[in-house]
């Protein structure tokens, strides 16, 4: 690394920087580095956490939503300092794109061959300066510093000159400046989009609909609890918690603010923390109706178990049994514990061949998906995401519906969902599969009483600035 730029020789740098210390661990050794980094900075806490948060996400592949409230923890931050952290770190990857146009246009060289400690730093001053109160000072400032003391000396004016650039000119002006002239890759970079998503969106809603949707995906998502049936009711959990019975689901409740995880109801796994739309497919499964329902259910795609322990619950009220598939080890212990105390059996195995026994009479394939639904959950997802993965996941997604179907009796039921709006990993599966004539499909809209705009077809599409749900999808198909 020279001068805190990309070098031709950076591998090998690199190797001897990372060698680890005679007898003594690289992991070991890092963590020390870190803890150094931390207590010897100059800047505050939030904007020092934020940033590592950062370098955890682009150089480790670790998950925000994960690492930021972790270190928030393991350094004490809390209150005001702790949301300004979580602006600064959210915000920054949420709006990555953007920031990386707008420092590109500011910078003497390319973006590739900016160091990624100090692209980091530049992405959070920019960021402040863009979408922020804070004064142009102190975005600057403390980002050069944070450049100074994880990249060296030689970086800082770089950086200055970077960060003053930006700051020269109004965030509004900056949007008008860059953004494409196509109306629909427009809004995609303004909403902070990559454009492939922003068409995926536009090819179910329309463009007349798609700035409300990229708007809503960008802002932070409301809590959304389940209250476990047979065990304490929505309006019990509402009371107890200081929240709000949801609107469409008769388990959901929703909490405005604070940990979920602190609340009493959760830690006892009397209640738990599920997305409305999410609860409304688990709930689809067990209501559809289905002749001779001998108790046998199943939930092909289990992990990492959320919907099947809402399953497991309603199958115990109605005498029936769940199995729980899983393809991984450690999402199946995870089923394991979400479904403790109830009469649910978890298999690992692939769920394209799980070795079950033929004939359950209601079958959950909750597919692999992109998880394009979920953005607002990971703010780091959608620049991590590609649409070339589609193609992948469709071929999963067909394979286990059709693993679902020929496990399934005749007149049994089957739900196909995924966490995604596009219509290649939704409408295209479910019409492939009723196109081979094994299913037939039926109208998933009366098992969500008093939902409307979820879509025109058979099937329910929600939306967040529609339904305030995931954009979570889901069709009833019935074996003939």
């Amino acid at each position: 690394m020279a001068g805190g730029f990309r070098s031709r020789t950076a591998s090998a740098k690199r190797q001897q920087a990372t060698k680890p210390q005679q007898g003594k661990s690289f992991a070991a050794q890092k963590k020390r580095t870190r803890a150094a980094q931390r207590t010897e900075s100059k800047v505050d806490a939030p904007r020092v956490t934020a940033y590592d948060t950062l370098r955890r996400v682009h150089d480790e592949g670790a998950y925000a939503n994960l690492t930021l409230p972790a270190l928030l923890k393991q350094r004490r931050i809390s209150g005001r300092d702790a949301a300004f952290a979580t602006e600064l770190a959210y915000g920054t990857l949420r709006t990555q794109g953007v920031l990386d146009a707008v420092i590109r246009e500011c910078s003497s060289r390319p973006l590739e061959d900016i160091a990624p400690e100090v692209l980091d730093a530049l992405r959070l001053g920019a960021y402040q300066l863009m979408y922020t109160r804070v004064s142009d000072h102190a975005a600057v400032d403390t980002s050069v510093t944070l450049v100074a003391e994880r990249a060296g000396e030689k970086v800082k004016g770089f950086a200055n000159a970077v960060l003053r650039s930006v700051g020269r000119t109004e965030a509004e002006a900056w949007l008008k400046k860059l953004a494409p002239a196509d109306p629909v890759a427009r809004l995609a970079f303004q909403h902070a989009h990559p454009e492939w998503i922003a068409r995926s969106f536009s090819a179910v809603l329309g463009e007349q609909e798609l700035e409300a949707a990229l708007e809503a995906d960008s802002a932070r998502p409301q809590v959304h609890l389940v209250a476990r049936p047979g065990q304490i009711s929505a309006e019990e959990l509402a009371l107890i918690v200081g929240g709000e019975e949801g609107r469409y689901s008769p388990y959901c409740v929703y909490l405005e603010s604070g940990d979920p995880g602190s609340v009493e109801p959760v830690a006892q796994q009397l209640a738990g923390v599920q997305d409305e739309g999410s609860q409304l497919i688990a709930r689809a499964l067990a209501e559809v109706p289905v002749a001779d329902d001998q108790g046998r259910w199943l939930d092909l795609c289990a992990g990492p178990g959320g919907k099947a322990a809402l399953l497991g619950s309603l199958a115990r009220i109605d005498g029936a049994k769940l199995d729980a598939v899983e393809i991984s080890e450690h999402r199946a212990r995870l089923i394991e514990n979400a479904v403790k105390d109830l009469d649910v059996t978890v298999h690992v195995a692939d769920g394209r061949n799980p070795g079950l026994q033929p004939g359950y009479d209601r079958v959950l394939v909750d597919a692999p998906c992109s998880g394009l639904g979920a953005l607002r959950r990971r703010p780091e997802a959608r620049w991590r995401k590609a649409e070339s993965d589609i193609a992948e996941l469709n071929s999963l997604q067909i394979e286990l519906l059709r693993s679902a179907i020929e496990l399934t009796k005749p007149g049994g039921a089957i739900v196909y969902s995924t966490c995604s709006p596009d219509l290649r990993e939704t409408r295209g599966i479910v019409d492939e599969a009723v196109k081979e004539g094994h299913v037939r499909e039926e109208n998933a809209h009366d098992l969500c009483p008093g939902m409307d705009g979820a879509g025109d077809q058979l099937s329910v599409q929600m939306w967040p600035h529609r339904h305030g749900t995931d954009a979570m999808f889901f069709a009833v198909l019935r074996k003939v």
